[in-house]
């Protein structure tokens, strides 16, 4: 079956009650489109003509997956109980894949494409449908939601959470691009997407409803019908505040909103401070 085919396959079953299939053809449909998504041949949003593009047939098929699957008992003993769909089991990682999983409560959902030279410290979660290239770092208590894409050296600090999405079908996950550093505690949400190099502070929280305000233009970032958040590639973001003067009482009480800042886009001072330690790869 070539990759049309399957596309048509996916869009009419997609499309057709759980009743009618729930059989054998469609599970060896949707293993084959797993096995797929896990190699990285396919993926739930790519460039194109360089800009990002979502496909919806693969988010089609992810969501097959749960509406065919059957709640089954994955528990490792009689204390650590777990329940979910059986065809989305844990993804099954071998010494060769040369994926560094350190040993302590990691998670990585079968359907998702981990690289090789990828590192995950302990306990991380990797949902599925994500995409996470070579060389990135995903440290402690981070999560890399379903269909997040991820790019070729990232680091990913400690509690660093990037939002996932599945549905509505058309909606763009959030896309984090080649060498970008995410500091600890940051959240990015709601299909933004980080451009190449940029720095993202510790404790930035980026969503569709936030602007971003940049002092080195004098520009200001948001989400709009058209398109999502974007920051600018090398684009050095911190977590700041603002003023509310639309009210009196915030005037009175000197109130402020949170609000993500470009403080200055990244330099060879900022490369050193970001570089990240080959040796730990």
């Amino acid at each position: 079956m070539n990759t049309q085919e399957m596309i048509s396959a996916i869009e009419s079953l997609y499309d057709s009650p759980v009743k009618e299939i729930q059989n054998n053809d469609t599970l060896e449909l949707f293993y084959t489109f797993k096995k797929m998504l896990n190699s990285g041949a396919i993926r739930a949003a790519e460039k194109d003509g360089g800009q990002w593009r979502v496909n919806e047939w693969v988010k089609k098929g992810i969501l097959l997956g749960f509406r065919i699957g059957n709640l089954t008992d994955m528990s490792i003993d009689g204390r650590f109980r777990f329940f979910d769909k059986d065809t989305y089991p844990l993804k099954s990682i071998v010494v060769k894949d040369n994926v560094r999983m350190v040993p302590g409560g990691s998670s990585i959902r079968d359907g998702c494409y981990v690289s090789p030279q990828t590192v995950i410290m302990p306990p991380a979660y990797i949902n599925v449908g994500a995409y996470v290239d070579s060389g990135t770092l995903i440290d402690s208590h981070a999560l890399v939601g379903s269909c997040a894409q991820l790019g070729k050296n990232i680091h990913l600090s400690a509690a660093a959470q990037i939002g996932g999405v599945l549905e509505p079908i058309g909606a763009m996950p959030v896309i984090i691009e080649d060498d970008v550093m995410i500091g600890g505690n940051c959240g990015i949400y709601e299909g933004t997407i980080v451009k190449a190099r940029a720095v993202i502070g510790a404790g930035v929280i980026l969503t569709g409803g936030t602007p971003v305000y940049d002092l080195v233009t004098s520009s200001v970032y948001r989400k709009t019908k058209e398109a999502p958040l974007i920051i600018p590639e090398g684009a050095v973001v911190v977590a700041g505040t603002r003023p509310i003067v639309s009210n009196i009482f915030a005037r009175e009480k000197n109130l402020s909103l949170y609000t993500p800042i470009i403080i200055k886009y990244r330099d060879e001072k900022t490369d050193v401070s970001t570089a990240l330690e080959d040796m730990l790869r």
